[in-house]
């Protein structure tokens, strides 16, 4: 640990924050590697275990974070503030931007997100956190799976039909994100960050609030255990998957176990070389993991930005890419990730800057 930091966690929260910059800024969707794709429906590819593990890292960072702090309202307030903050910057990416500077047409702006889905998961984690041991947080987590397993496999909708997985109006992830946001969902029919799917997104935080406890105990070998524990996770989450297909969209329990047992075998190794081995390196993930974050707020901001300004009908994104990346004699898919290769650099390089000056944006 550096300056109350866990340094193999900085580098895994580095590692996800750069991949979701990755994905997130292609040069043009229409040319885009299939890894670099979410599943359309089940399934499971590079890309959609990149959220699950930022959600497991707030799990940790909660753990390290709350462990020492009182169960009083002080520290009630402050988890509450942040999570209004992180919900709030959500809310302005989704809002503002599309609509500057008439705000108008809300009528069908987005309402969940990603930062939104931290902030409540965060909220309701570090809450749990507070208030329950690590054997209550077990149990806590297999009721979540195991519950809503049952209610999205076995639960009657109100008009009486059986609910399946499939992405149709008999799902219950689906019809409540429909029937209660209406038309502020990401697609008409759905939403990846919707309501019910939340809450085994907070399952996916106590597992990294358990890993949390367990990297911070006296116990020896911890990277062997946690390789075991993943192990464990990802036999019983892909035997699930044959009756709760692994879905990201629904955040199914088998995708909660799978991904966190993935997490956690990232997390093993890279303990094992900095913790263990003593070896340095992954500084530049460091650089990004310490403002995590602010920078994937701004790629956000700036990424919008870019689309939305024009200049003689054209976006700057598309005169950007267009004019450097997109040439004959490249293939198209490569230009499009040079593209999103080149953003990258410019967050690391921020993110290097931040870290040079000592500048940490607490969200």
């Amino acid at each position: 640990m550096v300056s109350n930091r866990v340094v193999s966690v900085d580098i895994l929260r580095g590692i996800t924050i750069i991949a979701m910059i990755l994905v997130n800024n292609p040069g043009t969707w229409s040319a885009v590697y299939p890894p670099l794709l979410h599943a359309e429906w089940h399934g499971l590819t590079p890309t959609d275990l990149i959220f699950p593990f930022f959600i497991f890292i707030v799990g940790i960072s909660i753990s390290y974070a709350y462990k020492n702090k009182p169960n009083a309202s002080s520290t009630y307030r402050k988890i509450s503030i942040r999570s209004l903050k992180l919900i709030g910057l959500g809310l302005f990416l989704s809002w503002f931007l599309p609509y500057f500077p008439f705000f108008k047409d809300f009528e069908s702006v987005r309402f969940p997100g990603v930062l939104q889905r931290i902030g409540v998961v965060f909220f309701v984690a570090a809450l749990l956190f507070l208030n329950l041991n690590w054997k209550q947080l077990l149990v806590t987590l297999i009721i979540v799976l195991i519950s809503y397993w049952l209610v999205l496999g076995f639960v009657p909708l109100p008009d009486g039909t059986l609910p399946t997985f499939d992405r149709a109006s008999n799902n219950w992830a689906n019809y409540i994100d429909v029937t209660v946001l209406g038309k502020h969902t990401w697609k008409p029919d759905y939403d990846p960050e919707g309501l019910l799917s939340t809450i085994p997104a907070i399952a996916t935080c106590i597992l990294g609030i358990l890993t949390g406890n367990f990297l911070s105990s006296a116990q020896k070998k911890k990277d062997l255990k946690m390789i075991f524990a993943a192990t464990i996770l990802l036999l019983v989450g892909y035997i699930w998957s044959y009756w709760f297909p692994l879905n990201k969209a629904i955040w199914s329990s088998s995708f909660v176990l799978v991904t966190a047992g993935w997490a956690l075998i990232l997390l093993a190794i890279v303990y094992y070389l900095t913790d263990v081995k003593q070896l340095k390196f992954g500084k530049l993930f460091i650089y990004v993991g310490t403002n995590a974050i602010t920078i994937f707020f701004l790629s956000g901001f700036i990424a919008k930005s870019m689309g939305l300004l024009k200049i003689d009908g054209r976006s700057l994104h598309t005169i950007l890419y267009t004019s450097i990346f997109e040439q004959s004699f490249v293939d198209a898919k490569l230009s499009s990730m040079l593209y999103a290769i080149c953003v990258i650099s410019f967050y690391v390089l921020l993110g290097y800057v931040m870290y040079r000056k000592k500048l940490i944006i607490k969200v």
